[in-house]
This record gives structure tokens, sequence and C-alpha cells, in this order.
């Protein structure tokens, strides 16, 4: 039987050059920095293991998507983004391909390395719907409009809204 110790792998610390055992937390033993593990990959016999635990067409979660572009749109890479959460870089790339989910702890600490909201990272059409929206009542007129329109019930709602279709000359009134 083999000792745990020389189960583990061999690693070079990219900074210090420190040869050792991959660590419990991929961290190097002497400057701290995330080691990066190379991960084998996978022998595949059979084509049902060739499909994997993935839904066909090969779908990204919205979280995954949403990271990629957020560090896109930031010019990281995801070796930049793991330094900055003191994490091996190839757990970053496992939550891009779907292949990890990271806990929510994991989603604040991506956002705050993102300089986003966490509600950035998990957004769906809801969250879509709610900046449309907050987008539309930075402008004052529709600001008070809605303010105005929230008191009137359904019939009212039409009149003004008939009425503003056809001052912006939107509106074909026939007599």
């Amino acid at each position: 039987m083999m000792s745990p110790v020389s189960s583990r792998e061999v690693l070079r610390c990219d900074r210090c050059s420190l040869v050792q055992f991959s660590t419990r937390n991929l961290l190097c033993r002497r400057c701290r920095n995330p080691l990066e593990v190379q991960e084998p990959e996978p022998v595949v016999s059979s084509p049902v293991e060739m499909m994997g635990s993935r839904p066909p067409g090969n779908r990204q979660s919205k979280v995954a998507v949403r990271l990629r572009e957020i560090r896109n749109a930031r010019h990281l890479s995801q070796r930049q983004l793991a330094a900055r959460l003191e994490v091996p870089r190839t757990y970053i790339s496992k939550i891009e391909n779907g292949r990890a989910m990271p806990t929510l702890s994991s989603l604040q600490r991506l956002a705050n390395a993102l300089s986003v909201p966490m509600s950035e990272m998990v957004h769906d059409a809801r969250y879509e719907r709610e900046r449309e929206i907050a987008t539309m009542m930075e402008d004052p007129f529709l600001s008070e409009i809605a303010q105005w329109a929230s008191g009137l019930d359904h019939l009212h709602r039409a009149m003004v809204l008939g009425h503003i279709r056809e001052m912006a000359g939107g509106g074909r009134r026939t007599a």
C-alpha cells in the first residue's frame, strides 16, 4: 500500500521555483502563491463515457459564461484572476468550462476579485429586467411619469398612454 505522501503530485512553483509535493490548499510552501496543478486527461473508453455527465450540447452554466465575460471585459487572464483569489488557475478554468460550480462564498470572492456586485455573477432574466428598469428610471421624465402612473387604474393608464403616443406622433387617431 502506498503512503499518502508518495501518491501526491510533485509541483514546481512558478514564482520561487520551489519543487514540492502538492499541498492541501494548493499554495506554495515558501511564497504562498497558487500552485498550478496539471490534471491528466481522462481516458475515455466507451461512447457513454464520452457523453460525460453534462447535458447534450455541452451547455455551460450562466455563472461559467458570466465569469468568462466579466474576466475578459476586465482584461484578466485566468492566471491573474487565480492569483487575486489565491487559488490554482485550473480552478478558474474548471468553473468557466462548467466542470466545477463555485460555492456562494467562492462566488462572493470572485465578485470581489473582479470588482463587481455578486448579482452580476448570477444574473438572470429578472436581474436583466431590474437593470433595464433602473436605467429607465435614471431619466427624470420617465421617473416622474412612473410615480404618477402607479396611482392610476387600468383605464386611466391606457388614456394617458394614448395621449403620450398622440403627442409623440406615434398614435394615429381616426375621427
